[in-house]
């Protein structure tokens, strides 16, 4: 009988296995190492896992959903995700933002269409803004999914972007725009950043997501978000990898031997688990780290789609509800104080219209959360459904059943979700260019060792894997003299489907 063959010695053990971590440990899986993902939790998924929440049949994605930066991402277009499950689903729309006169702004991919519904002035505004920020094949998108580099590829892109993005939301819309539905639209894409829109550099993330709209669609992936985080750890095993799961790590001292780990953890954590293997100086910096607000979030299961008073609405998978620009800014001012908005700015997604898999027959899902302050424990069911109520009369009808999750039930999910902070960190300025530390290098640390690759690195939250990928560099280079798997060239834009 042959003898028994010796397990392979690890290069690289990571711990965590949201989309970065797998995207971390896929890269350096490709370049040849061995590598173990090592998961608290029973499945792997991190923020973008899906679950029967509400019932049988009725299919919720528990965190992320719509994936415009997963489709634009460098790194995940090298890998083979369609052969493993991955079925993206592409709306006629990416964003519909309902208005309070029945109206509703609608964000199309193709940026002609824009006059549709922004009227022909603020149509030619809008392409005037967006449109030589899409030169070059999409170089920005690509520029900004990773780490500040010195100097940059495009410096006069990324000056002409910075002009913008350095500017407050709120100020730009209005000095932009002259109507409600093109300032709405840029506010509600904004608002994702979790900061008041008066804040400076809030501009930069509505620009961000407007661009992603425009360059390839918000798309959602067919049976849940779940799919895409299976598929990254399928490509991880077919390269040789190991993910163990159920197994929390609070000690390194607990984990096998190998030349690298990397952590797709929060700053904090990562400071506890390595101890005194950080220096003593370089782990407070790491614990002085700032979370942001967090969220409230109801799925529920519906006995029919959502009945939005503007039918445009139904074009988009995601519609921000919230009103005009004046009433988002309200609500998310509100996140810097002790009490949340009386009318919040909602998120929500509708995959059950696209995706005949979320939902029985007949029935449908929607997917609804609102930012709140950190840690806020005041039950927002009621204020968010009569949001949905107001845009979407007859809404509370159609409820059969909701699962509800504050920030606390967030935190206890996943415990990188600091006090309900889905987004790896507050996005203040600072945090914006100093994430976790100062530092030209954020994913390295003193010890050529220890590597942070969550989304509290560059370029911080969204379910792109590129913080992943970019700690993988950093470790390949440092710890193993490995060049990165290369990454794909500007990806082409996804077919149109037809108006209607």
């Amino acid at each position: 009988m042959p003898a028994a063959r010796a397990p392979r010695a690890l290069d690289a053990v990571v711990i965590g296995a949201g989309p970065n971590g797998l995207a971390a440990a896929v890269a350096l899986a490709g370049a040849g190492l061995q590598v173990r993902v090592i998961e608290a939790r029973a499945t792997v998924g991190g923020g973008a896992r899906t679950a029967e929440l509400t019932g049988p049949g009725y299919r919720h994605d528990v965190c992320s959903a719509i994936h415009p930066t997963a489709v634009l991402s460098p790194f995940f277009r090298t890998l083979p995700l369609a052969e493993h499950g991955v079925d993206w689903i592409y709306p006629e729309a990416a964003l519909a933002h309902p208005l309070p006169d029945g109206r509703a702004g609608v964000l199309y991919r193709d940026i002609d269409r824009m006059a549709e519904t922004l009227g022909e002035e603020d149509a030619a505004s809008w392409r005037g803004l967006f449109s030589p920020l899409l030169a070059l094949d999409g170089a920005l998108l690509r520029e900004l999914l990773g780490p500040l580099r010195i100097p940059p590829r495009h410096p006069l892109l990324l000056a002409r972007f910075g002009l913008s993005a350095i500017r407050s939301a709120d100020g730009l819309a209005r000095d932009a725009f002259r109507g409600d539905a093109a300032r709405a639209l840029l506010g509600g894409c904004a608002a994702h950043a979790f900061l008041p829109l008066e804040a400076l550099f809030s501009a930069s993330f509505g620009l961000v997501l407007a661009l992603a709209a425009h360059a390839a669609g918000w798309p959602l992936v067919r049976t849940g978000s779940q799919a895409l985080v299976d598929a990254l750890a399928a490509i991880l095993r077919t390269r040789g990898g190991e993910i163990e799961t159920g197994r929390a790590v609070t000690s390194l001292d607990e984990l096998p031997e190998a030349r690298a780990y990397l952590f797709d953890t929060t700053p904090a954590a990562m400071a506890r688990i390595a101890g005194d293997r950080l220096p003593a100086g370089y782990r407070r910096r790491l614990e002085r780290f700032r979370h942001g607000p967090g969220v409230f979030k109801v799925d529920y299961a519906l006995d029919g789609p959502i009945p939005w008073a503007a039918p445009a609405a139904a074009r988009a998978a995601t519609v921000h509800v919230g009103g005009t620009l004046d009433e988002v800014a309200a609500s998310e001012r509100a996140l810097t104080g002790d009490a949340p908005a009386e009318r919040p700015f909602c998120l929500v997604a509708q995959q059950s219209l696209f995706d005949e898999t979320r939902a029985p027959a007949g029935k449908h899902t929607a997917w609804v959360y609102c930012h709140v302050p950190p840690g806020c424990e005041v039950d927002m069911t009621a204020r968010i459904e009569a949001q949905m109520e107001r845009f979407a009369p007859g809404f509370r009808d159609l409820v059969r059943a909701r699962a509800v999750h504050g920030p606390a039930a967030f935190e206890r999910y996943n415990e990188n979700y600091v006090g309900g902070d889905i987004a790896g960190g507050a996005n203040d300025w600072i945090q914006i260019f100093a994430r976790p530390v100062a530092s030209l290098n954020p994913y390295a640390t003193p010890n050529p060792a220890l590597y942070l690759c969550s989304s509290s690195t560059p370029p911080g939250g969204g379910v792109h894997g590129m913080c992943g990928y970019h700690a993988a560099a950093a470790a390949l280079a440092r710890v193993f003299q490995r060049p990165a798997p290369a990454l794909a060239a500007p990806a082409p834009r996804p077919q149109l489907p037809p108006p209607g």
